[in-house]
């Protein structure tokens, strides 16, 4: 089969690779109809995360058809149309039971971490792949829910979700920040409405993307890059700020917007995946009673969302915005690496 394989940093190839066998009872063969580009798959080949070995299969979101099954799998077939999660879920461990998939505890790529695909074994960036713990980590898909929204809901829909409203405690009437309007972020904007936000104020340099947040649910946009960021979006809640400030970029500059904007006795969400180290300044912030939360995503909200995909409540087919086939993989990473120029939010890449 052909995949796109990690060769060290700032190396990757379209190319030939064996075909992924069953190793466990509890695995399944994919066959991978669709896939996307993370950002963190663009980490990787900045050589950001040195797990990553020469010669991976990169990709941890997809949605594909089960062609072969182990004797352990229960609830699926043979034909079953299904979402790849990017989390690994044993399903029995005590962190699975308790909802903690991001570090489930099984064996597989390594016990405690729960995002194993593109980074400890081989990805969906493939035209097959395998995946563990079936049972637990894929999804069917039901008839009338596409391509485009299934593989949505590999990553950032519950990674918004469940990172960024649901620790960020949004509740009803809140008025919520999301600083950055990328994928991850207009997943964030998308489902706070969900909790009952009476406002979303999106924040973010390009111009493009703040117009694209409207289309999700913002009822505000902000230019970041603008002199007086802070004092609009303080004019925005009356000068108390914001209920909730979620952080979806992961840098330090975004994150100390964040406690900026913050109303005493306020949430931020960091989601952003940060490569350095940030400055938390407590000599200001002890006094604010605020609550600072972030994380993995686990997943374990995919059910619940995938219903609300189906019945048109959420259209996360809107975050697909340019369209390539496998042999055009390089060409969709050029895009999506390009995504202020080509006004990329998630490059889809089909059979």
């Amino acid at each position: 089969m052909k995949a796109l394989v990690y060769g060290g940093p700032g190396q990757k190839s379209w190319t030939d690779v064996p075909d992924p066998t069953l190793h466990s009872p509890t695995d399944a063969i994919v066959r991978v109809d669709t896939t996307t580009i993370c950002g963190t798959d663009l980490h990787i080949l900045k050589g950001d995360v040195p797990a990553v070995t020469v010669g991976r299969i990169l990709g941890h979101e997809g949605v594909g058809t089960i062609t072969e099954v182990g004797s352990a799998v229960s609830n699926l077939k043979v034909g079953d149309r299904v979402i790849i999660s990017c989390i690994k879920s044993c399903g029995h461990c005590s962190n699975c039971s308790n909802g903690l998939y991001s570090h489930c505890l099984g064996d597989e790529g390594a016990s405690g971490i729960g995002w194993v695909f593109g980074h400890l074994i081989d990805g969906t960036q493939a035209e097959f792949v395998r995946v563990p713990y079936a049972d637990n980590s894929l999804h069917k898909l039901p008839e009338g829910v596409s391509d485009d929204q299934g593989v949505m809901l590999s990553d950032i829909l519950p990674t918004g979700f469940e990172i960024g409203v649901q620790y960020g405690q949004v509740k009803p009437g809140d008025v919520v920040a999301v600083i950055g309007a990328g994928p991850v972020g207009l997943a964030a904007i998308a489902t706070a409405g969900l909790y009952g936000a009476a406002s979303i104020i999106a924040i973010d340099l390009d111009e493009n993307r703040l117009e694209r947040a409207r289309d999700f649910g913002a009822t505000d946009t902000v230019v970041s890059g603008a002199a007086d960021w802070k004092e609009q979006v303080l004019a925005l809640t009356d000068g108390a700020g914001v209920d909730v400030a979620i952080e979806a970029v992961g840098i330090p500059a975004t994150f100390t917007m964040a406690t900026e904007i913050v109303r005493p006795g306020g949430n931020i969400a960091n989601v952003g995946v940060h490569g350095q180290p940030v400055d938390l300044h407590l000599e200001n912030l002890w006094i604010q009673n605020i609550n600072i939360s972030m994380g993995l995503v686990n997943a374990n909200t995919t059910k619940m969302l995938l219903k609300l995909v189906a019945s048109k409540k959420l259209q996360a087919e809107k975050l697909a915005t340019h369209h390539f086939t496998f042999d055009q993989f390089l060409e969709a990473y050029d895009t999506f690496s390009r995504a202020a120029e080509t006004k990329a939010l998630k490059v889809v890449i089909t059979r």
